[in-house]
C-alpha cells in the first residue's frame, strides 16, 4: 500500500493540473479569476505557519472539481500551501480509501503534515452545493422514462451553470475548506 505522502511526491501541481485540463478549463479559470478571498489574516497565518500539503484526487471532467479546485487554488496561493493532484481513475487504490457514501466522488482533498501524516480530508461538495444538486436531481423523472436522458442533460447544464456563476457556492466551498483546514491544523 502506497502512503498518501508517496502519492503527493509523485503528483502534479494544481497549477499544472489546471493548465492541462481537457474539459472545463475555461470555466475553472473563470471561477479562479472571479473568486475573491475574504479578508482572513488569522486563517492565512495559520496556513503559512503550519505549511500543510494538500493531495487532491480529481478528474477534469468533474463539475465539482472544476469549481472546488479553483477555490482551493486561491486558498493555496494566499497561504503558500503546496497542492498536488492525482487522477482518480489512475489511482483507485487511493480513491477507495476516501469514498463518499460508498462512491468514488471527487474531488477529495487530503490534508497532510510536512511529514506526510494525514490530518484530515474534505470533499466532494459543500453542504450548500449538495442541497442545490439534490434539489435539481429531485425533479428528474424515473430512469425508465423515455425523456430521462434529455432531462438529465438539462439538469447537468443547470448544475454546471450554478457552479460557474453562483458566488455563494464559491463562498460555501471556501468556508468549509477553511473549517476543515483550521480543525486539521490546530
Amino acid at each position: 500500500m502506497t502512503l498518501e505522502q508517496n502519492y503527493f511526491e509523485n503528483a502534479i501541481t494544481l497549477e499544472n493540473y489546471m493548465s492541462q485540463m481537457e474539459s472545463n478549463q475555461e470555466k475553472s479559470y473563470s471561477i479562479y479569476e472571479k473568486f475573491t478571498m475574504p479578508e482572513d489574516k488569522e486563517f492565512i497565518s495559520l496556513l503559512k505557519e503550519k505549511n500543510p500539503h494538500i493531495l487532491v484526487i480529481t478528474e477534469d471532467w468533474c463539475g465539482d472539481a472544476m469549481m472546488n479546485n479553483a477555490i482551493l487554488r486561491k486558498i493555496a496561493d494566499a497561504g503558500d500551501v503546496e497542492v498536488r493532484c492525482v487522477y482518480r481513475d489512475e489511482n483507485l487504490e487511493l480513491m477507495d480509501r476516501y469514498l463518499t457514501n460508498g462512491g468514488r466522488s471527487i474531488p477529495k482533498y487530503i490534508i497532510l503534515s510536512q511529514d506526510g501524516e494525514v490530518l484530515g480530508d474534505w470533499g466532494p461538495r459543500s453542504e450548500k452545493v449538495q442541497e442545490f444538486v439534490d434539489g435539481l436531481k429531485a425533479k428528474l423523472p424515473e430512469k425508465e422514462d423515455p425523456q430521462y436522458d434529455l432531462h438529465f442533460k438539462t439538469v447537468i447544464g443547470e448544475i454546471t451553470d450554478g457552479f460557474v456563476y453562483k458566488s455563494e457556492f464559491w463562498n460555501s466551498v471556501y468556508q468549509e475548506l477553511k473549517a476543515v483546514l483550521t480543525k486539521s491544523l490546530t
